[in-house]
């Protein structure tokens, strides 16, 4: 990992589907002060209670057969959905220049969402990718990992 992780100025993205934390590092590398500028969550209900699409079913032509095909996960759409109004966000303070730096702190699938939406100016300004869900950690603990992180610890 980049010893220049956590310079003065860095953004910090900790989210996952459903929950995201926009931070910034007011401090320098070697005592980095992580500060909230904004927390966004989204609003969806447990899975449980958002359940799945009734299975779809294929008819083949061959025979008269017809096969069950997989629910739609509805929560995970949910999800995606959420992640996508985060990488528009991301968007647009890269573009306007309000974040030039970014670390992003996720699970992995998560992750794999938002660069799938990511520009080729967004790609560009992100630093590292930490594949760790943070996100209801406090900020000091997330300080402390990236500060481990960033110091090959």
């Amino acid at each position: 990992m980049a010893s220049n992780l956590l310079e003065h100025g860095t953004w910090v993205l900790v989210c996952d589907g459903g929950k995201a934390l926009l931070l910034q590092n007011d401090g320098d590398q070697k005592f980095p002060n992580l500060r909230k500028h904004e927390e966004f969550e989204s609003h969806n209900r447990p899975s449980h209670d958002l359940g799945t699409a009734k299975p779809g079913r294929v008819f083949s032509g061959k025979g008269g057969r017809h096969a069950a095909i997989e629910p739609t996960d509805l929560h995970r759409i949910a999800e995606e959905d959420f992640l996508a109004k985060v990488a528009e966000m991301l968007e647009e303070r890269v573009r306007t220049g309000s974040i030039r730096a970014l670390v992003l702190v996720a699970p992995p699938r998560a992750l794999g969402a938002l660069r799938h939406r990511f520009s080729a100016a967004v790609r560009a300004s992100v630093r590292a990718e930490v594949e760790k869900d943070y996100v209801k950690a406090p900020i000091y603990e997330i300080e402390h990992h990236l500060q481990a992180i960033s110091s090959g610890g």
